[in-house]
């Protein structure tokens, strides 16, 4: 017997529905997508909304942005797996145009942004002990407070945020802790152990914090001189989002290692990628690391085609143009419910006045005006609208912005 048809699930009823069945990982805003085009969704009952978060950059070049849509397609109809056991004929092609746009020898591939911190990790502790010297199972890693690199039981090992790490311990040593734009708290603790300094070059989820000029050239001149890598955490800061193809390039900085994932996969596919120096990379080999899933066909197809989106600087020009619109329009509300932002390029971290609600609560009431943020910290609203966004679109939310925090 042919089972009767579903009844499709309004949002309130799906909301419903992932209580009993979704473990609590996240907490989402009270809106159900089921459609997207560019920088707009579109809920079950039809309500389009602005997106101004992007997947947290994952959506850089928008949802379903043809180009990339039309790579997967293509792919889908070809191979979509091997497995690293055999060759595939996108994963050649795919390394060699990322190497080159980001002016880096080698890539690992891999899946998500925490699967590419942990192979940098990897690697690093492997240069440690194979090129530095550094005595067996004594190399660390010196990293920056209110980081947010991920949440595997190592990446939380040295994360500060008690959310992410209270029940999950014990906890993996070999990391060291300073304070983020503190060039001589970063020196006190380099030592002839390290094996790397790993930072964000923007701090994301901590508000998009942006360190002093000089700070990233400083952790550049400092490792160099000390002997041990710059692994520079690019997974949301990368790939145009703050005008450059690379936020380490508005300092004219070159990590040993980079690390890259969210918007390499166009929101299509997860792909993420350690990418860095030859003579680093190098120190793996067959066996040592690997991934199933790393670097399949579906997924180079789809990298490389946002790859070449980017070759052409048309979407980290965008964001340095757009960027200005966001910072003037920011700067217009500051002492009118906003208490100060950080801006670079299409990303902002936006501080509210907490009189007028939590992040959270204004994330709510702009949701309901069809703009879609997400809050980090207290009071602070995270912005990060697709690449692909439109000046009148960005001009429109700010000013749905100012209407939230003003009537």
């Amino acid at each position: 017997m042919t089972a009767p048809a579903r009844t499709a699930r309004g949002s309130e009823e799906l909301i419903r529905a992932e209580e009993p069945v979704l473990a609590h990982n996240y907490h989402p805003l009270p809106v159900v997508v089921a459609r997207a085009a560019g920088a707009w969704v579109e809920d079950v009952e039809g309500r389009r909304y602005l997106d101004m978060l992007a997947g947290y950059s994952a959506l850089n070049f928008g949802h379903r942005h043809p180009a990339l849509v039309e790579a997967a397609h293509r792919q889908l109809d070809r191979l979509t797996l091997t497995s690293r056991a055999f060759h595939n004929d996108r994963l050649a092609g795919f390394a060699e145009r990322l190497a080159a746009l980001t002016g880096t020898d080698m890539v690992l591939p891999m899946n998500t942004g925490a699967e590419a911190v942990e192979s940098g990790i990897k690697v690093a502790r492997k240069w440690a002990y194979d090129v530095k010297g550094v005595p067996a199972d004594r190399a660390t890693i010196v990293v920056a407070a209110d980081n947010f690199h991920g949440r595997t039981t190592t990446i939380v090992s040295f994360s500060t945020d008690e959310t992410a790490r209270s029940g999950f311990g014990p906890f993996a040593p070999g990391f060291r802790i300073v304070p983020y734009n503190d060039l001589a708290a970063m020196e006190a603790a380099v030592d002839e152990t390290t094996a790397a300094v790993l930072i964000e070059p923007i701090q994301g989820e901590a508000g998009v914090l942006i360190p002093d000029d000089g700070y990233l050239a400083g952790v550049r001149e400092l490792t160099s001189r000390k002997g041990c890598l710059f692994v520079a955490d690019e997974i949301q800061s990368g790939l145009g989002r703050t005008g450059h193809t690379l936020a380490v390039e508005h300092e004219a900085v070159v990590p040993d290692v980079v690390l890259l994932g969210k918007a390499l996969g166009g929101g299509i596919v997860p792909v993420s990628a350690v990418v860095g120096r030859r003579d680093v990379l190098g120190v793996l080999h067959p066996g040592e690391h690997g991934s199933t899933f790393g670097g399949n066909p579906l997924a180079a197809a789809v990298g490389t085609a946002v790859v070449e989106l980017l070759e052409t600087g048309e979407f980290q020009r965008r964001a340095a143009e757009l960027g200005t619109v966001l910072r003037e329009g920011l700067a217009a509300l500051v002492g009118r419910g906003v208490v100060g932002f950080r801006a670079r390029g299409l990303w902002a971290g936006v501080d509210v006045d907490p009189s007028l609600g939590s992040g959270r609560e204004i994330s709510e009431r702009l949701m309901r005006e069809g703009i879609l943020v997400k809050d980090t910290h207290g009071s602070t609203i995270r912005l990060a609208p697709p690449l692909t966004v439109t000046a009148e679109e960005l001009t429109g939310a700010l000013g749905t912005l100012e209407k939230v925090l003003t009537s």
